[in-house]
């Protein structure tokens, strides 16, 4: 199993922007489809994004259609690299963000860290 890395999390003010990274922390065997959940204090994990293993396909939960978009950019099917271009950000967007991965194209958490394990989250904090 080769864990996720995420990075690019911090503060910034509302309406601000943001873009999240994240890559497998060594080769795989194959291409996945991949997804970023979120978590907010006193909250439980909720879907955000996620995009096909071949990029054509993507969803978005309704709180963040139009704001957020996901993308990857594999060099090969060794490597599973997913970004997470968050604009307009807002105070109820603050969370803890996770990025997945898992055989096929997914918005349920319960498809995902069973292959590769979750990454351990990058933090997204939208205050003034």
């Amino acid at each position: 199993q080769v864990p996720l890395v995420e990075s690019g999390g911090g503060l910034v003010q509302p309406g601000g922007s943001l873009k999240l990274s994240c890559v497998t922390s060594g080769r795989t065997d194959k291409r996945y489809g991949m997804a970023w959940f979120r978590q907010a204090p006193g909250k439980e994990r909720e879907f955000v994004a996620a995009i096909s293993r071949s990029g054509s396909a993507t969803r978005y939960a309704d709180s963040v259609e139009g704001r957020f978009t996901i993308s990857r950019d594999d060099a090969d099917d060794a490597e599973n690299t997913a970004y997470l271009q968050m604009t307009n950000l807002q105070p109820e967007d603050t969370a803890v963000y996770y990025c997945t991965a898992a055989p096929f194209f997914s918005t349920y958490e319960s498809d995902y860290g069973t292959l590769i394990p979750w990454g351990q989250g990058t933090q997204v904090t939208v205050s003034s």
